[in-house]
């Protein structure tokens, strides 16, 4: 029987978006469905997970392809970070279209929508135009409502309690 893509949205202000796609991609991954993580503004750093997710290739891959933080402090996106936002959706977009994968992750995507990087009228067009087997999932705070409503799963994460409010930095091989 051929699969059913859902549409999953993992939002909140807590920890563990991008983990818990992961999460679900590892137990896609061992079923031998093909994954593909697609990260919107995680660049160049030397993240744990890309390392792990090598071992799993052919069935699970990691494309970083933004260019780090965007600094609203210092004026907001610059020109790059707008560009590079537009390669990845192309990147997607061409992707999902290509029958490769049964599942990608668009990683950080609710946080480009919410910088307004990207028309989320684009997005909720791509969404409904998806291939019917296609499994999508998106990462990010802030989830905007018209996605919301498109979706088959949404969790929220919500943060209780966090180890940087006691001054702890970010850990190697537990925050990155």
């Amino acid at each position: 029987m051929p699969s059913q893509g859902l549409i999953m949205i993992h939002t909140g202000d807590g920890k563990g978006k991008t983990t818990a796609a992961m999460g679900l991609a590892l137990r896609a991954a061992g079923h031998q469905l093909k994954c593909l993580m697609i990260q919107f503004i995680k660049g160049s750093w030397a993240y744990g997970e890309l390392e792990a997710i090598k071992k799993l290739q052919p069935y699970f891959e990691i494309i970083p392809m933004g260019k780090g933080f965007i600094r609203f402090d210092q004026g907001g996106p610059t020109p790059e970070d707008i560009q590079a936002v537009r390669e990845t959706w192309d990147f997607f977009m061409a992707q999902m279209q290509s029958g490769r994968y049964d599942l990608i992750i668009l990683d950080e995507i609710n946080y480009v929508l919410d910088y307004r990087l990207l028309p989320v009228q684009e997005v909720v067009d791509a969404l409904k135009n998806k291939p019917a087997r296609l499994h999508l999932i998106l990462t990010g705070r802030n989830a905007k409502p018209e996605i919301v409503e498109l979706a088959d799963l949404v969790t929220e994460m919500k943060e209780i309690k966090h180890p940087y409010r006691k001054g702890i930095r970010a850990q190697k091989g537990i925050e990155f």
